[in-house]
């Protein structure tokens, strides 16, 4: 026994140091982005573990290797460039040694989505439907209560997660397609779990771009929802946030790199929301900082792009996110918080990877002139954001001064006037609702006939209609969260299921029915999905247009905002609806109208027509050219 204790003594410091060693051995626990294509740009990995200083790395397959390599001061990130240009589909291999042990990871090279499969776009001929998945519909229970996240579902508490995912979306595709919508736009997808609180509910505040929360459900649900929606013929939109995370992200606490962030979680300013700055050839760059610098409501941390490496993640999220699932476009929230170079660059990658994919984006403001600064197809001082259309946020503003703030009729046309500013009108999505506004109904002076008339001009404005989920059914609902209340149907417990037609009230039918006709209707004529439109009288409460398509069909739209009747005048010499050839004057045939009885016709001896249009009166004609 005494011989024993001084090899047990000679023994022991060898044990402490291999204990040492393996403890400072390098480790891996992520990669971003989890797998790349071939035949698309070479891709960056962000890598995140421990002990990662002065690591090298290798790659073994593929014809692949890495060209460059920049590590974290701390050893808890490093970023490996690729060089893929003459790889094949596979799985790289790829190592981290230090003097103190290796560690490996698997990267996979996939072969690219086939085109059919995805990336179509969308335009004006097509209706979008926006939904908040944890508001719409849950089908799938198992993920109401998860078992690492403290809070389960409840739909008591207006801030919480309520149990809707994208299960629930995709059994009601039937619903959606009945009523019109070809499009479906949805709230983020991150996971926001990581926050541990039920508040994150909106996608907003993620915790990992490269996750879908786990109360939505997999990635695989995704997958299957986006294939699903294809086949039916319907196309899928989603939300993306280059310009922030939410401030539970773990790059919060510990960065890849000192300038990851505009400021810190300690020392940052917050977002000032004025646009004037941005677009103002005199600013200084200090008085852009507040709007493109600061922190999105003071916690959101804001993403530094103008930092190429930071450039490069978010671009690369952006692309993982289509190919992964097929996607048909992207809305790019708080577009104009970010810099335009990012934009361009961002955009170029993308176009020239998809070059049908359609990216639209939120500048909430209702001057036209701001908006349209940031539409792609115009350079301003030099620089092209390349994005497809905005958000008609100007029109939306005008359709709430016009019907419930007793503006005249030419706020509205005024509006439509300033066309000319964007080098593609006839892209914008127009709207009246959605997940940051208050809902129609719950709006001062809304009533159900003018929100009918809402839908009208939706479906028969020049543009492409997008929809709150809910509106169709007269939804109500105040500021946020109120305006985010959930759809009737969606939940086993619900007392009345608005999807399908015997659980609606007389009042959420009439909306819905409307609402289905006016895009049935829209989807049979040219002239509402891409013809040009002529704006022919406005005054204080009535308004008149016409749309006609490149062979010349043309609809003849007229709307009463009054609660009395009302006669428009309307001559039409020289004007789109003017004929040429023996039959000076059409003959309108009504294919739709609203709230009353259709309006009579009496034509002067002129050949002026006089219309008469009854109370809150919205009606579609066809014009035709017969002599009479």
């Amino acid at each position: 026994m005494p011989i024993c204790r001084p090899l047990a003594v000679a023994i022991l410091p060898l044990i402490l140091l291999a204990i040492s060693a393996r403890a400072q051995q390098p480790v891996i626990t992520k990669v971003d982005p989890p797998n790349w294509w071939v035949e698309m740009p070479s891709p960056m990995l962000l890598v995140r573990g421990d002990n990662l200083s002065g690591a090298t790395f290798s790659v073994r397959g593929g014809e692949s290797n890495i060209v460059k390599t920049e590590i974290s001061q701390n050893g808890h990130w490093a970023f490996l460039w690729l060089a893929t240009e003459h790889a094949h589909p596979g799985t790289l291999q790829i190592t981290a040694r230090t003097q103190h042990g290796d560690t490996e990871f698997s990267f996979r090279l996939e072969e690219r989505r086939p085109a059919r499969e995805g990336f179509a776009g969308f335009n004006s001929a097509d209706v979008m439907y926006l939904i908040m998945p944890d508001r719409f519909a849950d089908g799938d229970l198992a993920n109401d209560k998860l078992p690492n996240f403290p809070e389960p579902d409840d739909r008591l508490k207006p801030r919480a997660y309520h149990g809707g995912d994208l299960r629930g979306i995709e059994q009601h595709l039937g619903y959606l397609k009945e009523l019109g919508v070809t499009t479906i736009w949805t709230t983020p997808l991150y996971d926001n779990s990581a926050t541990g609180k039920g508040d994150t509910y909106h996608g907003y505040s993620a915790t990992d771009v490269y996750a879908v929360d786990p109360h939505f459900g997999s990635l695989a649900d995704y997958q299957h929802l986006v294939a699903a929606a294809h086949a039916e013929g319907i196309k899928i939109v989603l939300d993306l946030v280059p310009n922030h995370v939410g401030p539970a992200h773990p790059w919060v606490k510990d960065p890849p790199a000192p300038d990851w962030f505009h400021g810190t979680a300690q020392h940052h300013i917050p977002a000032d929301p004025a646009y004037d700055p941005i677009i103002d050839t005199h600013a200084t760059e200090a008085q852009r900082i507040p709007p493109q610098h600061g922190w999105f409501a003071d916690v959101l941390p804001d993403m530094n792009t103008e930092n190429l490496v930071v450039a490069q993640y978010l671009t690369q999220n952006a692309i993982w996110w289509v190919e992964t699932v097929g996607l048909d476009g992207l809305r790019l929230d708080t577009f104009a918080y970010v810099n335009r170079d990012f934009w361009q660059a961002f955009h170029k990658t993308l176009h020239t990877l998809y070059p049908h994919l359609t990216t639209v984006g939120e500048i909430f403001c209702p001057d036209p002139t701001v908006v349209a600064f940031f539409a792609g197809g115009l350079a301003h001082d030099g620089i092209d954001t390349g994005l497809d259309t905005p958000f008609d946020f100007p029109v939306r503003f005008a359709l709430t001064d016009v019907l419930m703030h007793e503006a005249p009729m030419t706020r509205l046309t005024y509006t439509l006037a300033r066309d000319w500013i964007y080098p593609h009108p006839e892209r914008l999505p127009i709207f009246f609702d959605n997940h940051d506004t208050p809902r129609f109904l719950s709006q001062p002076g809304a009533t159900p006939e003018k929100l009918k008339i809402a839908f009208g001009l939706l479906a028969t404005l020049r543009g492409m209609p997008q929809i709150y989920a809910g509106d169709e059914i007269e939804m109500t609902g105040g500021e946020d969260p109120d305006n985010r209340r959930d759809f009737p149907g969606g939940w086993a417990t619900d007392k009345h299921n608005a999807f399908n037609a015997s659980g609606r009230t007389p009042e959420q039918a009439a909306m819905h029915d409307w609402v289905a006709s006016l895009f049935t209707l829209r989807a049979k004529q040219q002239a509402l999905l891409s013809g040009t439109q002529q704006d022919l009288s406005s005054s204080e409460k009535l308004l008149a247009f016409s749309r006609t398509s490149s062979n010349g069909e043309t609809l003849f739209i007229a709307m009463n905002n009054s609660a009395n009747e009302r006669t428009l005048d309307l001559d039409l010499h020289n004007t789109g609806m003017q004929h040429t050839g023996p039959c000076a004057w059409p003959e309108l045939t009504m294919l739709l109208a609203a709230n009353q009885m259709p309006m009579t016709t009496v034509a002067s001896i002129d050949g002026a027509e006089h219309l008469k249009l009854s109370p809150w009166q919205f009606v579609i004609y066809r014009a035709d050219w017969k002599c009479r």
